[in-house]
């Protein structure tokens, strides 16, 4: 199949797919549903050529409200390696969680119009899982797939960050020519996410020393006072390449007791290596004041999640190259930057050119109203078959 069309496509197949995957409930923290889908996917890429595997997560921690480190479990991640040996060789990733847990309301598929599914992860992207898999079974029927090995991989954590899976993320990354990862469109157009600023997630602990408010106040050293000088220092630091978003402050005590804990987390948007790099640096600095001014003590968690994501000259060839593979099938292919972020991220720190949006056309992801236009499996299939055989054929050599 080296002329590649949408009506090389079961769309009916690939919307039954969608359908069926929607139905198992994969919110980040349900590792049944995580363990069923897993399963699902497993039987599902098995008609692909190549070993497919389900890989336990890597540890990872959290930070409770009390101030203590948890470990935070996580599903097995799926991988499938198809000619190990080629010499050329690319990476495909997508993600089979979702931001709803199982007792969230929205659970249900319903048709909004002939064209128009909404439900949970039908775009991001259990639509996108059924793009990658129709694709490559495509692509194996043609005469160049032989030239071109290619690692698959479907994470359980993408939507809390990749914590669980960034190290496998980096290792499968390793040595690829190039990568595409099955986000769904940055626009219900097709629009590709092309560069991306970066993100982090810290949560900072403070320990003062409690007090009675009315006896002796002045013996305690108030947890939530240094907390919030602590906020008000974090909005201080915003730049224009830089933004930061105090979320959420926990902790105190009864009104008449000096509180001696207090958790604040908080969110960066780095637009660059250095305004990332910077903040690490001046935060230390900040909370070794904030301990002198008040007398407090602190201890931080977590940090940045995915660095941002410029497009270098190499990543903008293979936009290019995915541009021109939409105008052979009569699909106008666009792109504009972008403040989120996703595995591509990760990929991309690896010096692998990316392209994060080749999943469905959709829109309004992690809200009830979240939508697929089912017409785009196949157009979108066809689209990454195309890509594929180009670069098969030597297109990002």
């Amino acid at each position: 199949m080296d002329n590649v069309t949408i009506d090389n496509f079961d769309a009916a197949a690939m919307l039954g797919q969608v359908q069926d995957w929607c139905a198992i409930n994969t919110g980040t923290g349900n590792l049944d549903g995580l363990a069923r889908q897993a399963n699902a996917l497993a039987d599902a890429f098995s008609a692909l050529p190549g070993d497919v595997e389900l890989v336990d997560a890597a540890p990872v921690t959290a930070m409770g409200s009390d101030g203590k480190e948890f470990d935070k479990l996580n599903g097995q991640h799926l991988i499938l390696r198809v000619r190990p040996q080629a010499n050329a060789r690319i990476l495909l990733t997508g993600h089979m969680d979702t931001v709803f847990p199982k007792d969230h309301s929205f659970q249900q598929l319903t048709w909004l119009e002939d064209d128009v599914l909404n439900g949970p992860g039908v775009a991001d992207m259990k639509g996108g899982i059924s793009v990658i898999l129709n694709a490559l079974m495509a692509f194996e029927q043609s005469a160049s797939a032989g030239s071109l090995g290619y690692d698959v991989l479907i994470n359980s954590d993408e939507e809390t960050g990749s914590l669980a899976s960034s190290a496998l993320i980096a290792e499968m990354a390793r040595g690829k020519l190039a990568a595409l990862t099955y986000e769904p469109a940055a626009l219900p157009d097709g629009t590709l996410a092309h560069a991306r600023g970066g993100t982090g997630n810290y949560s900072i602990v403070i320990t003062g020393k409690s007090a009675h408010a009315g006896r002796n106040p002045h013996e305690g050293r108030n947890a939530i006072v240094a907390a919030a000088d602590l906020i008000l220092r974090l909005k201080q630091m915003e730049r224009e390449d830089i933004t930061v978003n105090p979320a959420k402050l926990e902790g105190g005590a009864a009104n008449n007791v000096v509180p001696d804990h207090a958790v604040l987390r908080f969110n960066i948007r780095p637009k660059s290596t250095e305004a990332m790099d910077g903040f690490d640096s001046d935060l230390n600095a900040l909370l070794r004041s904030i301990e002198a001014q008040h007398e407090v003590s602190t201890h931080r968690h977590g940090g940045v999640t995915r660095p941002p994501k410029p497009v270098d000259d190499q990543a903008q060839k293979l936009f290019d190259l995915v541009q021109k593979c939409g105008a052979e099938l009569g699909q106008d292919i666009c792109w504009k930057s972008t403040g989120g972020v996703c595995d591509g991220n990760n990929i991309a720190a690896c010096g692998v050119p990316v392209v994060d949006t080749m999943g469905v056309r959709g829109g309004s992801i992690h809200s009830p109203d979240e939508f697929l236009i089912v017409s785009s499996l196949a157009e979108r299939a066809a689209l990454s078959a195309l890509v594929l055989s180009r670069i098969a054929a030597g297109d990002m050599h």
